[in-house]
């Protein structure tokens, strides 16, 4: 992670803002100068590896929303396609057709899916809108766990602009772009 000193500085500004306090305010509780605190708030130097948890104590917050500005930052850990996603969802109804409706590896697989989601997956196998918030499900909780997928290809694969666009979002959202 290479840190940005400008945005660090930001970051402890706006902390410190809502907090009420001032520089002076924040350099007496920890000890230093406002000087420092007001060289760190402009980006000219980043509080120094001792002092960052008593700052995330003052500001109560985490070391890591100091430095990272409040950017979750995720571990790159591969690249997914949208037509594995929409293999992947397709294949859940392929079980139903081989297994049978009927059979409860296929109802418990389909039962944990509806509960853990709060949704119905069987409109989804019937229903292109449906099945394409799906897809944009599964590629944005993979986006979260730090998977990474090339925009032309969400383009390229969605029917509807609407969760082509949300699962760009995401990836901004997430650093994977």
């Amino acid at each position: 992670m290479c840190l940005d000193n400008k945005m660090v500085g930001k970051q402890i500004a706006l902390l410190r803002f809502a907090k009420q306090m001032t520089q002076a305010d924040l350099a007496e509780r920890l000890g230093i100068s406002f000087q420092a605190v007001s060289k760190w708030e402009r980006g000219e130097n980043l509080p120094d590896v001792a002092i960052l948890p008593q700052l995330a104590n003052v500001l109560e917050t985490t070391i890591d929303n100091i430095l990272c500005g409040n950017v979750r930052q995720v571990a790159y850990r591969g690249t997914i396609k949208v037509a594995d996603m929409i293999e992947g969802i397709k294949c859940l109804q392929k079980m139903g057709d081989l297994l049978g409706k009927e059979n409860k590896i296929y109802l418990s697989a389909i039962k944990g899916i509806d509960e853990s989601m709060n949704t119905t997956i069987e409109a989804a196998f019937k229903d292109d809108f449906v099945f394409e918030a799906f897809v944009a499900e599964a590629i944005i909780q993979n986006l979260m766990a730090g998977m990474y997928v090339e925009i032309t290809d969400v383009r390229r694969n969605f029917k509807h602009e609407h969760f082509a666009n949300v699962v760009c979002e995401y990836a901004r959202k997430y650093n994977i772009v």
